[in-house]
């Protein structure tokens, strides 16, 4: 699916920042005006663009909100918070950049002015994890204080808290109270604390059950964790060791995070070894090759700032460890495996998942023909949801 820039990784990034759409967060004339400024595949001008945009629309959300035009204020602060999380997106090959900070600093004050001047039950939590805390929102049906089916929501690779919001709002219409937060490797946890990714998701899911379970809403016997993109990997693997969840959704499953990377003709122990054996040759190459591919250097620059790596095949080598391989039997709630046909970003990964479960598990695959064929079905977001959350009432027991 095409969306204005011929550069794939850029489609997909612009189909990611269009589909913020349906729920509020960016507005197509806005997206489509900032795409057409910008640079094919430089990553300085697709910052310098979005963060023209976000700087305007929060510039009217202010004037908006002085002069008592809270409803117009609202809507602009919610798109800014988008448009300022574009503007820092490409920025990681330097993980000492000050805008990567202040921009996603600018976008997280915008969603609590977005919040703040709305209806929606949201509260900011923090939750005990090991020495520190990691931040949460809340997300309450109403404000009855009744226990409710629960959902715990978590992104992946790239995305953010705020992003989250969608998932949380299709919960809530149907009945589920929603917990989303970040953890190391993500979002503010990376920027503010500098933690980074850990294979072992369970240290992290833990806690934010422990934490949940403390909240009156939550109903204990009815709590689900989903996990976005990457997520499909931290949540399979957390819900192996973690045998308090009802059920598990992975959109899109991940068996492996790196094996469907490695070349044609080369097993991933070869590819490892190789690493291993000759780090400077194996990282010169790769440059050069990101040179003129912009998925791999993004790719390669967002995995070394999350993973806490200082070279490419460090990245690869820390990437090895985050597989379900001998894992997947541990595995004792429904799961729910989701693949989309033209993922690119872990293509075969959720097949090899899901035929590796051992109990309970569904299959769902979003196609081409269904407008939905992206990785996480971006741009089709009321499809992927129903389908997703009928899967979900009818595992946990419910209506909407």
């Amino acid at each position: 699916m095409k969306a204005v820039f011929d550069d794939p990784q850029f489609s997909f990034q612009m189909l990611r920042a269009l589909s913020g759409a349906v729920y509020g967060a960016s507005d197509i004339g806005e997206c489509l005006s900032t795409a057409y400024r910008i640079k094919e595949g430089d990553f300085e001008s697709w910052h310098d663009e979005w963060n023209r945009t976000a700087e305007r629309i929060h510039r009217l959300a202010g004037e908006f909100l002085k002069a008592g035009h809270d409803v117009s204020a609202r809507e602009a602060f919610n798109r800014a918070s988008n448009y300022y999380r574009l503007a820092e997106f490409y920025l990681h090959g330097d993980p000492g950049d000050p805008r990567i900070r202040k921009l996603s600093n600018k976008s997280s004050e915008c969603f609590k002015k977005f919040i703040e001047l709305g209806d929606v039950l949201l509260e900011e939590v923090k939750i005990p994890y090991e020495r520190t805390t990691l931040p949460g929102h809340l997300y309450r049906v109403d404000g009855s204080g009744k226990a409710r089916p629960t959902l715990i929501a978590q992104t992946g690779f790239d995305g953010t808290i705020e992003e989250l919001y969608a998932i949380a709002m299709g919960a809530v219409g149907r009945g589920l109270n929603c917990l989303t937060f970040e953890g190391p490797g993500q979002g503010s946890v990376i920027r503010d604390q500098g933690l980074v990714f850990r294979p072992d998701w369970e240290k992290v899911v833990t806690p934010v059950v422990d934490f949940a379970f403390t909240l009156p809403e939550v109903d204990r016997e009815r709590t689900a964790l989903m996990g976005i993109s990457f997520g499909g990997y931290l949540a399979p693997r957390a819900a192996a060791f973690e045998h308090r969840l009802a059920a598990v959704i992975a959109n899109g499953g991940v068996f492996s995070f790196i094996e469907s990377k490695v070349p044609d003709g080369m097993t991933m122990e070869q590819m490892l070894e190789f690493i291993r054996s000759d780090p400077d040759d194996f990282n010169k190459g790769v440059w050069k090759m990101a040179e003129k591919n912009s998925e791999m250097r993004w790719g390669m620059q967002n995995g070394m700032f999350t993973f806490g790596a200082d070279s490419p095949g460090e990245w690869w080598l820390k990437c090895a460890d985050y597989t379900m391989k001998g894992l997947t039997g541990k595995i004792t709630c429904p799961i729910l495996v989701v693949d989309s046909e033209g993922d690119k970003s872990f293509p075969g990964e959720a097949r090899k998942l899901f035929d590796a479960l051992k109990g309970d598990k569904t299959w769902i695959r979003f196609t081409a023909e269904e407008g939905a064929e992206e990785h996480c079905q971006i741009g089709a977001g009321f499809l992927s949801g129903e389908r997703i959350f009928n899967w979900l009432a009818e595992t946990l027991g419910m209506s909407d």
